[in-house]
């Protein structure tokens, strides 16, 4: 929204009051139809100048199912400074295999990679919140992290950064834990949290009536870029994130400056179990 303007004419308004004058300011042209389709929401689309930032294991540059990678980095928190290191490997093969994914459906996004695992799928806390505050930063349209933490010391602060993407408009995708316990950030409302249905079609995704997991995608045996240019079929909720990462770079790209809660409503619209669409 417009700022308010800093005057005396304003001053019978409350804080975070909208003036008058500022009405004309905050306008949006209209672009939503009369019926949410997927061919509306995606159809043409290719993901062409939506900005992806994978938080994971890292990235295999150069392999066929990866394609172009726009910056690899290291993320690291050195005495409550966040340092920044370029790289050019995948530690687990983990990341390289999101990568894979969300280049299948939107060839033309660009992706950059954040590592912040290392060779056993782990990190640290105080990682993943610097990197989540630099993708942030950066303005990264939207954050694939198929990652999670049980860590209850970081849930605070965690919260208060997805929340400070939502409201610059950088869409957090996030993994619900492949195993019943508690883990954040999926559980957060300003989110997108996704699980696994058992379909083969990658663009066959269903809406959750009953959160906090909203979405479920593909995400079992799913065939995945891994490390030596090779491949795997692998499962879990991490691939059904990068599922869902993709459609959402389609629908930017198509229809770019939506929030994450207009994006989250096209994605309810368009899901195969909601209103005859599959």
């Amino acid at each position: 929204m417009a700022s308010q303007p800093e005057s005396v004419e304003h001053d019978h308004l409350p804080a975070w009051g909208l003036p008058a004058d500022a009405v004309d300011r905050i306008g949006r042209p209209q672009i939503w139809p009369e019926q949410v389709t997927r061919e509306w929401a995606w159809s043409g689309s290719t993901g062409k100048g939506i900005r992806v930032c994978v938080l994971d294991s890292g990235v295999e540059r150069g392999h066929p199912l990866v394609g172009a990678i726009d910056r690899s980095v290291a993320i690291s928190l050195v005495e409550g400074e966040i340092e920044v290191e370029d790289i050019d490997e995948d530690l687990c093969g983990h990341g390289t295999a999101c990568v894979s994914i969300i280049r299948s459906l939107a060839p033309d996004c660009e992706i950059s990679s954040m590592r912040v695992l290392g060779p056993r799928n782990t990190g640290s806390g105080g990682a993943l919140l610097a990197a989540l505050q630099w993708a942030i930063n950066e303005r990264f349209d939207v954050v694939n992290m198929s990652l999670s933490t049980t860590k209850r010391d970081l849930v605070a602060i965690l919260h208060e950064l997805a929340d400070l993407a939502y409201f610059r408009r950088t869409l957090l995708v996030s993994s619900a834990h492949n195993m019943r316990v508690e883990s954040f950030p999926w559980r957060f409302a300003s989110v997108i949290s996704v699980g696994s249905h058992e379909g083969e079609d990658p663009l066959t995704f269903f809406y959750n009536p009953t959160p906090p997991v909203e979405f479920f995608a593909r995400g079992l045996d799913v065939e995945v870029a891994w490390l030596g240019g090779g491949r795997i079929v692998a499962s879990g909720n991490s691939f059904a994130t990068a599922h869902i990462t993709g459609i959402c770079a389609l629908i930017l790209g198509k229809h770019p400056g939506l929030a994450p809660f207009e994006l989250k409503s096209v994605l309810s619209l368009t899901a195969n179990n909601v209103g005859g669409e599959g």
